[in-house]
């Protein structure tokens, strides 16, 4: 039975931990500044784009689409937010492929770690499309006695964000586990293909619900 990656531990010190999930999330986040960062830095030079740069393009492109579509304009405002977690979350769940690899988001640590930012970024977004007292207003509609309840729904989604994620990229490993001891060499390469379909849409869904919370709290209905 495999270990869970939060269960691996490479260093410890009194109350403080460094597992697995730790050094793989730090490993992917270098790897997507790196990544980012030489696919970008001749943009202006090249008359002939790289197959990366354009791949790049077309998911950007895409992000830009739906933010649009969400009626978060101008995109450019949400892409920053929007495109690392699609990113973040497709490359770990991509990665799994490589053998021996677990994604950080099959760690509940991570996927809360990731619903809090979003947390964060509704309220940031709210406030600066409302402002300060007409945001925290919005608690209080439809009558003030619903505050707690709309204080509880905020806090109930990233908990649902959290545990979505997780739980989606779990039940699948422990699926792909069950069937490669069943069927070791009938199986592999069509779990592979689902984990990469899976990993995808689930980058996909954790994007647009994030969209769609940003979107109610600046109060846009999408087109």
């Amino acid at each position: 039975m495999q270990l869970s990656s939060d269960a691996v531990i490479f260093w410890h010190s009194g109350w403080i931990n460094l597992n697995l999930t730790l050094v793989t999330t730090w490993i992917l986040m270098i790897a997507l500044a790196g990544g980012g960062w030489l696919l970008t830095r001749n943009l202006h030079r090249q008359d002939t784009p790289t197959r990366l740069q354009s791949l790049l393009e077309m998911i950007i492109v895409a992000l830009v689409d739906l933010l649009n579509d969400a009626g978060l304009k101008p995109a450019r405002n949400y892409l920053p937010l929007i495109g690392t977690l699609f990113l973040f979350i497709a490359l770990s769940n991509l990665l799994v492929i490589i053998p021996g690899y677990q994604a950080p988001t099959g760690s509940l640590s991570t996927t809360t770690a990731l619903a809090v930012i979003v947390f964060v970024a509704v309220p940031y977004y709210g406030v600066r499309s409302q402002g300060v007292r007409d945001y925290l207003a919005s608690y209080l509609q439809p009558v003030w006695i619903m505050l707690p309840f709309n204080l509880i729904g905020e806090l109930s989604r990233t908990l649902a964000l959290a545990v979505r994620l997780f739980g989606n990229m779990m039940s699948g490993a422990m699926i792909g586990a069950i069937l490669l001891l069943i069927a070791p060499l009938i199986f592999p390469l069509l779990m592979n293909l689902l984990g990469l379909l899976t990993g995808m849409v689930q980058a996909y869904i954790f994007s647009v619900l994030a969209m769609v919370y940003i979107a109610a709290a600046i109060r846009v209905h999408p087109q």
